[in-house]
C-alpha cells in the first residue's frame, strides 16, 4: 500500500480536489483507495457529500476509535473515506500533552487491515501538529501547487518541514510528486511558474498539469469525484493522465515497488 500525503500550507491550491479526483481516477483503473480527511475544514468531507459530525479523523487521530469504526465504505465507487469535522481542530491542543504526539497517527493507522491500494491524507493548509502527523505516518508526499508566483514562495518551508520530520521522526519520507493545478493554458505566467516547478524539482515534478476547469470546482457541490461527475470533462481527463503517472512510477523504478509498499 502507497501512503501519501497532500499537503501544501498554503490554501486554495488545489489539494482537496486532487486527492478526491486522483482518487477517483485511481479506482476506475481497478485500484482501492482510502482517503483520511485530516482537515478540520473538512472539505474532502463535504466534497463527498458526508456528514462531518460522526466518528472520524478525530477518534482516530486521538485513539478514540479503530481504523475500521470510521471508514465510510463506497464514497465513491473503490473510495473510502475517514471523516473529518470542526472538533478536529481541538486535536492540536489536545495532543500536544500527549507523549509521542506527532506519531499518533502512525500508530493508529498501522491498525489498518492492509486491503488498499493508496492511501492518500489530505493534510490543513498549515504546519501545525496535524500536518506534521501526517507526514509521520505516511512515505511519500505529493504537493498540488497553483500555477502562480506567490504559490512558489510557501513550497520552501513545506520543502524544509518534510525534511526535518525525515531526520527526526520519519527516515522513509520523501517528496515523489508536485502537481501543477489551476493551470491558465494562455497565461505566459503559468508557463513561467512551471518552467520554475521544473528547474527546482525535476523529475518530482508531474509532467501532467491540471488546467483550470470549471466542472472541478461545480462536482463537490454533486458529491462526486469528477472522473464520475463528468468523464468527458477536461478536468477528468487530467486526472487520469495524472493517475497514469503514478501508477507509472510503481513501474519505472521512480517511486518504491508497490510490493514493498507496507502500512506505516
Amino acid at each position: 500500500m502507497r501512503t501519501i500525503a497532500l499537503a501544501n500550507q498554503k490554501g486554495g491550491t488545489g489539494k482537496t480536489t486532487t486527492a478526491a479526483s486522483l482518487a477517483g481516477a485511481l479506482a476506475e483503473t481497478g485500484r482501492r483507495v482510502l482517503l483520511v480527511d485530516l482537515d478540520p475544514q473538512s472539505h474532502l468531507t463535504a466534497h463527498f457529500g458526508r456528514n462531518p459530525t460522526g466518528p472520524g479523523a478525530y477518534e482516530l487521530i486521538t485513539g478514540a476509535a479503530a481504523p475500521a469504526d470510521v471508514i465510510q465504505p463506497a464514497v465513491a465507487p473503490g473510495v473510502d473515506l475517514v471523516a473529518a469535522g470542526l472538533q478536529l481542530a481541538a486535536a492540536e491542543v489536545e495532543l500536544v500533552q500527549e507523549v509521542g504526539r506527532e506519531l499518533m497517527l502512525r500508530r493508529a493507522l498501522a491498525r489498518l487491515d492492509d486491503n488498499y491500494d493508496y492511501l492518500f491524507v489530505d493534510c490543513s493548509p498549515s504546519l501545525g501538529l496535524l500536518t506534521v502527523n501526517a507526514l509521520a505516518a505516511v512515505r511519500e508526499v505529493f504537493i498540488p501547487v497553483q500555477a502562480e508566483w506567490l504559490a512558489l514562495r510557501a513550497l520552501g518551508q513545506l520543502v524544509e518541514t518534510v525534511e526535518v520530520v525525515r531526520e527526526r521522526l520519519n527516515p522513509e519520507l520523501e517528496i515523489t510528486g508536485v502537481i501543477a493545478c489551476m493551470y491558465k493554458t494562455r497565461r505566459v505566467l503559468c508557463a513561467q511558474v512551471l518552467e520554475a516547478l521544473r528547474e527546482h524539482f525535476g523529475r518530482q515534478l508531474f509532467k501532467t498539469v491540471i488546467r483550470e476547469n470549471i466542472r472541478l470546482a461545480e462536482a463537490p457541490s454533486h458529491g462526486l469525484p469528477i472522473t464520475i461527475y463528468d468523464p468527458g470533462s477536461r478536468g477528468a481527463e487530467d486526472y487520469r493522465r495524472l493517475a497514469r503517472e503514478v501508477i507509472a512510477q510503481e513501474q519505472d523504478g521512480s517511486a518504491r515497488s508497490k510490493k514493498r509498499r507496507q502500512g506505516p
